[in-house]
């Protein structure tokens, strides 16, 4: 995909990867900027739309895709995450998202990236990871089914990134705008898949060995 002249929206835009995105995003030409953010009025950046946004409420959600039905580009970027004592202990529940309509009404030309880990979970965050799993599946489904119809779809595949998700943990963590950069040159390459860090790729290239990365990771 070709992202001068697009017409992008990114989701999560408040901080961390979400706002590395926005920020990236104007020196690659882009026409319009929506970011969506739980608080408009926090937004400070030249150029930018805010855009009401909260990934927990479906309505809000539906509304954000009504007013933005140029988009051409969609950074689904929103996500929340609670820590998790261990593997059993439960965790959060999985939120509709809705935002595809507009994209496929016209599918030449049109993207979506979904940032995400696969394939690899720490007890500390479960439930988190395990959503990200069931988003990834997805992705290779909306993939499939759109490829024909011109629309690109690239998956994120990260692991740790330095944004307050993140704050208390005591590992490497990658920075969010290096990220950025590698999913939006990864994009304008017709890719669809991106490995943005050291860690997600030891994890695909042993996905055929005997011993996985996933069974035996690194200690934190």
């Amino acid at each position: 995909m070709r992202i001068e002249g697009s017409v992008a929206f990114v989701t999560g835009a408040n901080r961390g990867l979400g706002l590395a995105f926005v920020r990236e995003l104007p020196g690659r030409g882009v026409k319009k900027l929506c970011a969506g953010v739980r608080n408009p009025e926090g937004v400070d950046l030249p150029d930018i739309i805010p855009v009401t946004f909260d990934v927990t409420d479906p309505a809000a959600v539906a509304a954000a895709a009504l007013c933005c039905s140029d988009v051409t580009l969609l950074i689904n970027n929103a996500d929340r995450a609670g820590r998790c004592r261990c593997a059993r202990s439960g965790g959060d529940r999985q939120r509709a998202r809705v935002f595809g309509n507009q994209l496929l009404r016209d599918y030449s030309g049109k993207s979506g990236i979904r940032a995400g880990p696969f394939g690899f979970a720490r007890p500390i965050l479960t439930a988190y990871a395990a959503t990200k799993s069931a988003a990834w599946s997805f992705t290779n489904a909306l993939r499939i089914d759109v490829r024909d119809k011109g629309m690109q779809v690239l998956a994120l595949h990260v692991g740790f990134v330095d944004t307050d998700l993140t704050r208390d943990f005591d590992v490497k963590k990658s920075d969010p705008r290096v990220v950025a950069a590698r999913t939006l040159d990864a994009l304008e390459k017709g890719h669809e898949e991106v490995l943005a860090d050291e860690q997600t790729e030891a994890l695909k290239r042993s996905l055929s060995t005997a011993q996985p990365y996933y069974l035996n990771p690194q200690p934190l």
